[in-house]
């Protein structure tokens, strides 16, 4: 992004939640940001050497403020699960870099994909007084904000504003002066919103084809251990083989995500056969596990044993179990009922099943 002899290059990139930022505060304990923007302003953008090393108090600064103008277009988590991260290089500065990483930064996230509310752009004002008299100015150079007596940022939207600040050198201004200064940021606002959406209107369709594709699922919260499994065994297993990056909340909803889609079908097929649950009046192919006087445990999807009563296995009386079933044998059974974890089964409705479409036939 190119304004008069202000420079950035801004880029966006899209990470998975396991990105996101992780701070330890002092009153809220943990806390995690999903939203990072990053500005960077080193010496050569105004013509100078120096050491570059840890972050400045200017940077810290103009970067809070470009954050607090984009965070609010962001889409919602749920409508969006990535993490963003916005950098802003500063490569030449004669004017508000500030403002120009708004812009640029807008300009970045509908070139990446994010579907975000609305553009924004910043322009920054200044102000000239003597005595009684004064002028505002708007989009001030280097030489304009030092000589003047103000430095006023407003970002924002067509509909409204994102986010402000102010430096004055003055004791105060007025309700009249800041009320001008605010109109004639919005037309200034609105003619570089314009010029923006000249460059691109909206946020593109699709994301890059180098950035992760991050699928939600949703399973019942008692089957995030097993899907875990013990130590993490399970959840290590499925990202080796897959190669997907899986993230497990506490309501039971799992993001999966990578580059390569047939790798996130894979990891949820594999999700999805793990936390499988019977369904009454569904039909299933399964291998009986153990034999007892009653009837039998038939494993009906890995992991998970349903009860064929001795009085459903055969549409005929039946005197001992083994006489019809072994362990290990293949049959069709159906699922009858489910009363909390128990599973009752069916070979009986099968069979009658078998019997009347044969009839039909």
């Amino acid at each position: 992004f190119t304004r008069g002899e202000t420079q950035a290059i801004v880029t966006t990139t899209l990470g998975t939640k396991m990105d996101e930022q992780f701070v330890d505060d002092l009153e809220k304990g943990e806390t995690r940001k999903r939203f990072l923007l990053h500005y960077n302003f080193p010496p050569y953008s105004v013509g100078e050497t120096g050491r570059i090393g840890s972050t400045s108090r200017r940077e810290i600064g103009h970067g809070n403020l470009a954050r607090r103008a984009l965070e609010s277009i962001l889409p919602d988590e749920s409508e969006f699960p990535y993490t963003l991260r916005i950098v802003s290089e500063i490569t030449e500065s004669n004017g508000s870099s500030s403002m120009a990483s708004v812009c640029g930064g807008c300009l970045s996230l509908m070139d990446a994909g994010v579907p975000i509310k609305k553009p924004v752009a910043g322009v920054a004002m200044g102000l000239v007084m003597e005595g009684n008299r004064y002028a505002i100015l708007s989009d001030i150079a280097g030489a304009e904000d030092h000589y003047g007596d103000m430095d006023f940022k407003v970002t924002g939207t067509e509909d409204g504003i994102t986010a402000l600040q102010m430096d004055i050198k003055v004791g105060g201004i007025n309700a009249m002066i800041l009320s001008e200064a605010l109109e004639q940021a919005k037309k200034g606002r609105l003619h570089i919103l314009n010029i923006m959406t000249q460059a691109i209107e909206k946020p593109r369709e699709e994301i890059s084809q180098y950035a992760p594709r991050i699928m939600t699922i949703s399973i019942n919260p008692d089957k995030i251990r097993d899907v875990i499994g013990p130590g993490g065994k399970m959840i290590r297993s499925i990202t080796e083989e897959t190669g997907a990056k899986i993230d497990i909340n506490d309501d039971g909803t799992i993001n999966i995500a990578s580059a390569d889609g047939e790798a996130a079908q894979a990891a949820i097929a594999r999700i999805r056969a793990i936390t499988a649950e019977a369904e009454i009046g569904e039909t299933y192919l399964g291998t009986v596990s153990r034999i007892v006087d009653f009837g039998a445990f038939v494993e009906i999807i890995p992991g998970l044993d349903g009860l064929l009563h001795i009085s459903e296995i055969s549409d005929r009386r039946v005197r001992d179990v083994r006489d019809e079933l072994k362990e290990g044998q293949q049959i069709m059974v159906k699922c009858i009922g489910k009363e909390g974890n128990k599973i009752k089964l069916s070979r009986k409705a099968v069979l009658q099943e078998e019997k009347a479409q044969a009839q039909e036939g």
